[in-house]
């Protein structure tokens, strides 16, 4: 039988109502979420690791870094210690960012997979039990072998540099809008629709902090962005309408930031689709790039947020922090 390592770090699959605090608050740890995961025992060995009780929205770069030590760690473990994958159990607010750092950071074939659930255990239908059921059907299989970190709930398996969450609180809320699911997991078994592509990578056990967001909207100038820098940026992030358009005032706090050392990296506000240059007006996704900024590929302003954190971390340069930002060659 498989052995799959399950990392829990809280979330809404620990939560239960509390009327003294007035809402949902994380009660329980990975005993007490295993106990109500009935048939685990006919998927594979479970070993847990409990690391704590932790809202994912209160997570820090370093935080999820340690997950990812530990992580590496059990999926390099020999002999007696020996797993076939691990699961992370989180709370899915920021699921989006941690899987795809674990993603650039982790080096192992065996399959890293994320999950958590978007009902508190009081609530019906409490949808954790059956999400880390999929989870560790898809860590135990074979098929699941280099793909990479992926996400599972309700029953789909997404791809950690794509993987989005597209509802507040619908059970079905993770989506892939550039390329699609990877698969799905239906009647405890895992199957495989493609592969994933290549992959990002970056190897770093540092992160930087201050790499800020700043999304484009109407009448939005370069205060924000210039406010950044003014605390002490390390990276800035542009969320630009459409393919990469601002207004040009953005554009020159941008240039301002530049020409002041800090990598400026151009992304799009929109689920899906790539920045690109046919534009040329000023603040048109052509003049941005010409001006330095790097484009993001596909990646949506959150993850390219992600991976400018891991690479400044890593000590890149502004030509290794673009090929890293870059959409993977095949």
């Amino acid at each position: 039988m498989a052995r799959v390592a399950v990392v829990f770090t809280g979330g809404t699959i620990s939560m239960a109502f509390d009327a003294d605090a007035g809402g949902n608050v994380p009660v329980l740890d990975g005993a007490a979420i295993l106990a109500r995961t009935p048939g685990l025992e006919t998927i594979a060995q479970v070993i847990a690791i409990d690391r704590g009780r932790t809202p994912a929205s209160h997570f820090r770069f370093a935080d999820v870094l340690e997950l990812g030590r530990v992580i590496q760690g059990r999926l390099d473990a020999t002999t007696d210690e020996a797993v076939d994958g691990v699961v992370v159990v989180q709370g899915t607010d920021t699921i989006e960012e941690t899987s795809f750092a674990w993603d650039l950071v982790l080096a192992s074939p065996k399959p890293v997979v994320v999950t958590g659930a978007m009902r508190a255990s009081h609530e019906t239908p409490y949808d954790g039990p059956a999400n880390l059921r999929d989870a560790v059907t898809l860590a135990a299989a074979p098929a699941a072998r280099d793909l990479g970190v992926v996400v599972t709930l309700a029953g789909t398996i997404e791809p950690a540099d794509d993987v989005t969450k597209m509802h507040t609180t619908a059970l079905d809320t993770f989506r892939s809008p550039n390329a699609g699911r990877i698969g799905r997991i239906e009647d405890g078994v895992a199957h495989l629709e493609r592969r994933r592509g290549p992959r990002r990578s970056v190897a770093t056990d540092r992160a930087v902090e201050r790499v800020h967001l700043v999304t484009a909207g109407l009448a939005t100038d370069g205060a924000l962005l210039d406010a950044a820098v003014a605390a002490g940026a390390d990276g800035i992030v542009v969320a630009a309408t459409g393919s990469g358009n601002t207004a040009p005032g953005l554009l020159g706090a941008a240039e301002r930031a530049m020409a002041s050392g800090i990598p400026v990296v151009l992304a799009s506000r929109c689920p899906a689709g790539a920045v690109g240059t046919a534009y040329a007006f000023p603040g048109g996704g052509g003049t941005w790039v010409r001006a330095g900024a790097i484009p993001a590929g596909t990646l949506c302003a959150i993850k390219a947020r992600v991976a400018l954190a891991l690479g400044i971390g890593a000590g890149l340069d502004r030509a290794g922090l673009a090929r890293l930002l870059a959409d993977p060659l095949p």
